[in-house]
């Protein structure tokens, strides 16, 4: 049976500290004499109050926490996180909708970057500080920062990682899930606060430094300039946030055996050889394309096909340059690249690199299983051979994906969007990059929408961030019986 109370202490415990991280952005309220202070302390006090009064219900709720309340905390939870953080959007008038307030701070916790905003530097500093603060935590996940707290109520943060953390098959780097975390968290910190300093240096206000490093390795997308980082054309700003991006979507575990100066874990790792070769051709070849067909030089359609490249792969969504402008051929190429995703365990999105090389394998070992019917000729992966299972899992999690976007070009097209924005929306809101093709490209956004299109793309916001399987499970029938 499923334990109810444990499920909503759990989740009132979340949303208590999803208060406490509201207040974040007071002190550039203050600094900047924004009107936006008292907005969010009245919306801070909400969320507390109702987070305290939820733990003060729950607090003799038996610790019983198994797989399915883990699947529910986490499909439930990121619901919650976002009506509540549209809340100081609402209360200052800033998004007076609920629907978009809600959009767009689903934006924010699935890391996706879609925006409704059309003049976002008229927004107040304290409001954008929440709206990229959003990315920050759903970054590496909410649920994940949770882990190092549950023990405080008696439960054991197993279940919740598993359902939470990105990819086919999370690595652990300790024992106890809830060091793992503390781990992760703060790797994602050190990077986090690395970035905002190499920003400075750049030139970057310490408000600008803060939020773009917060988006960076959430991997979100969300920048305080209506023009993304073309606003600024600093070639450094532009170099160190494509090498930021690039971590962000590289498996944190691996990160955790540099900083630890085990580069030869990092190598080997096959996966993260993938990785690198994956960019590396993408950007020769979209550089190759621009040198082509624009009279740029040499460093700048490197520095447009390196930056474009590795925001699209990681799903971060920045964007220096309207890349729908560049040659079809390009454009097609990096529509292909919006589902391939970061690294499994980074906090990008898509389909995942570790997915993509195991179909790989799977498919080349198939020809040769056509040869020797016989034989058996497991798929490895790091020297280890892949259980049947994961490949079973792989290729159902792919044909699910495919057949959702699917499903959802034909609902975005009798909403009345054009084939480009109908495909462009689906494509990028369940990858979480943000910005698409047609006319939610990187110079428009997603406010010409009708309001069940901005239900149903934050719908599969929650799909792709949480790896469809997660909220999937949910409409089984058989997840419900006793």
């Amino acid at each position: 049976m499923i334990n109810f109370k444990i499920i909503l202490k759990v989740l009132s415990t979340l949303i208590f500290l999803e208060g406490i991280f509201m207040l974040f952005g007071v002190p550039f309220s203050l600094y900047y004499r924004d009107s936006d202070l008292v907005s969010l302390l009245i919306s801070s006090l909400i969320t507390v109050a109702a987070g305290g009064s939820g733990r003060f219900l729950t607090r003799k709720a038996l610790p019983n926490l198994g797989k399915r309340e883990g699947y529910i905390i986490v499909s439930v939870g990121w619901i919650l996180f976002s009506f509540f953080g549209s809340i100081p959007f609402i209360i200052s008038g800033a998004i007076p909708s609920f629907t978009d307030a809600f959009f767009e701070t689903m934006s924010g916790f699935t890391t996706t970057g879609a925006s409704i905003l059309n003049d976002i530097e008229a927004m107040p500093h304290g409001l954008l500080v929440w709206r990229s603060m959003t990315q920050w935590l759903g970054g590496m996940g909410i649920i994940v920062l949770s882990i190092a707290i549950l023990p405080l109520l008696g439960v054991g943060g197993m279940q919740l990682f598993i359902a939470e953390v990105p990819g086919p098959a999370p690595d652990k780097l300790h024992p106890r899930v809830k060091d793992t975390a503390k781990r992760l968290w703060a790797i994602y910190i050190i990077f986090t606060g690395a970035e905002t300093i190499l920003l400075l240096f750049g030139g970057m206000s310490l408000f600008d430094a803060v939020c773009h490093s917060f988006t960076t390795m959430a991997t979100g997308g969300y920048s305080t300039k209506q023009l993304s980082i073309a606003y600024f054309t600093s070639p450094y700003i532009h170099y160190v946030i494509t090498f930021f991006m690039f971590l962000a979507g590289t498996n944190f575990t691996l990160s955790y055996f540099a900083l630890h100066l085990r580069f030869d874990k990092v190598w080997k790792n096959e996966e993260f050889r993938f990785y690198v070769g994956f960019v590396m051709l993408s950007i020769l070849v979209v550089m190759g394309g621009l040198l082509i067909t624009q009279d740029i030089t040499v460093e700048k359609s490197f520095r447009d096909a390196a930056f474009q490249v590795v925001s699209i792969i990681t799903t971060t969504g920045y964007v220096t340059i309207d890349y729908l402008q560049w040659t079809p051929f390009l454009v097609i190429l990096l529509l292909i690249l919006m589902f391939s995703g970061g690294s499994a365990g980074s906090t990008g999105g898509g389909i995942k690199m570790m997915r993509i090389l195991l179909l790989f394998k799977n498919g080349l070992l198939e020809l040769k299983r056509l040869i020797h019917p016989k034989a058996v000729i497991p798929v490895r992966f790091n020297h280890k051979a892949v259980s049947p299972q994961i490949i079973s899992n792989i290729l159902a999690f792919v044909v699910f994906y495919m057949l959702i976007t699917g499903l959802g070009v034909v609902v975005m097209g009798l909403l009345g969007c054009d084939l480009d924005s109908a495909f462009g929306s689906v494509a990028a809101t369940l990858g979480n990059i943000g910005p698409g093709i047609g006319r939610v490209g990187p110079a428009e956004n997603y406010y010409f929408l009708p309001d069940f299109g901005k239900w149903f793309l934050s719908f599969l916001m929650l799909l792709g961030r949480l790896e469809l399987f997660t909220v999937l499970v949910l409409f089984s029938p058989s997840f419900w019986k006793k």
